[in-house]
């Protein structure tokens, strides 16, 4: 026996070991804060650290009902608000690479009846995808809440089609758009020929195995979800389908799902499991319009967004809010973290991002 194997035994041991260690104290001090943070009888939060395809981190606090006391789980399914853009435009990319569009297309393709041709024939379909299009949002919500509560994506993106005015040339700044991923979601109808929500389940979710996840069709799934609070004068007041206007248009925000199947859905966007890599790339590059004129950079993608940390390392991220729902899913490509909280109540979901990524840096998960 040659007793030189043995070192590198050794340090595969010892490698392991501290691994192991560093994963406790990054878990257990996650887990000290949000005990602290969450009560247990309350609307909380269900919350996801994954570094390559590794869980460091999952677990979830408070209820997600406060009538029956559900506790939450990793399971739990929450509304995503604006994180559902992000499937929006991945069934967009994935209709560009079967060749049936192209985000170079005007809207006037598929929303002939404008009421201004010449506006709608100067907006392509990568406008809507980066909220650069300058349409304006004159839907007139707080004059009609009632007729909101209940209004899908094409009552939603109506409105927008009767404007005869843009806030500023398409591709010249940055204006973030609801009504965009409703008009967006009425494309992706118009050229698969079956309800978007149907397309994003058969080509996005089934194959990353989010199979608990769903989309919204109008009204609030009738079980399996939590359900979403505002505390209003000391009270926890239900903010959700059929308390909060524009819920039901799913194109901006219908998206359910849980911490759990959300981790699919990044193992899936890192393995090209529904789009190609280069058309995944593309979507997390910052798009930088040729007439451009304002002060500020892009910092968006095709709905992505892009950033970095204070140690310059490349973030991409989308939050979410809708109702009483906030969520944050933020990942750093080059280190493969994720991190993904999902809130059936109001927070500061940034910070949490933020906290977040300083313990993984103390913990060293940054460094390789």
């Amino acid at each position: 026996m040659k007793e030189i194997c043995i070192f590198p035994l050794i340090l595969l041991l010892v490698s392991c070991s501290t691994k192991e260690t560093s994963h406790s104290n990054f878990a257990g001090k996650l887990d000290s804060i949000y005990t602290k943070e969450f009560p247990v009888d309350k609307p909380g939060a269900a919350i996801l650290v994954m570094k390559g395809d590794h869980i460091l981190f999952a677990k979830g606090y408070g209820v997600a009902d406060i009538i029956t006391k559900e506790p939450i789980s990793t399971q739990t399914l929450f509304n995503l608000g604006s994180i559902s853009k992000t499937f929006v435009a991945h069934a967009i990319l994935m209709l560009q690479e079967q060749g049936r569009l192209s985000i170079e297309d005007s809207i006037y393709k598929y929303f002939p009846h404008f009421k201004n041709k010449e506006i709608a024939q100067r907006i392509k379909i990568k406008h809507l995808l980066s909220h650069t299009s300058g349409l304006p949002d004159n839907r007139e919500v707080n004059k009609d809440s009632v007729f909101y509560l209940t209004a899908k994506d094409t009552e939603n993106w109506t409105p927008v089609t009767k404007t005869d005015t843009l806030v500023f040339e398409p591709g010249e700044r940055y204006e973030y758009s609801n009504p965009a991923f409703n008009g967006l979601a009425l494309i992706v109808e118009q050229v698969s020929g079956m309800k978007w929500q149907k397309f994003v389940k058969d080509n996005i979710l089934t194959p990353s195995g989010m199979n608990t996840s769903t989309i919204t069709d109008g009204p609030h799934p009738a079980s399996g979800v939590s359900h979403a609070y505002q505390k209003i004068q000391g009270q926890w007041k239900e903010d959700d389908y059929g308390e909060e206007p524009t819920f039901a248009a799913s194109g901006n925000g219908g998206v359910w799902s849980s911490v759990e199947e959300l981790s699919k859905y990044e193992k899936a966007l890192r393995n090209s499991t529904f789009l190609k890599p280069e058309t995944i790339a593309l979507s997390q590059t910052i798009f930088h319009p040729q007439n451009w004129g304002n002060a500020t950079t892009p910092q968006i993608g095709w709905s992505w967004f892009i950033g970095q940390t204070e140690d310059s390392l490349k973030t991409v991220w989308h939050t979410g809010s809708q109702g009483g729902f906030v969520a944050n899913y933020v990942t750093i490509p080059d280190k493969k973290i994720l991190f993904v909280i999902l809130c059936n109540t109001p927070r500061d979901i940034k910070a949490d991002a933020a906290l977040v990524l300083r313990l993984l840096q103390k913990e060293e998960w940054l460094d390789h």
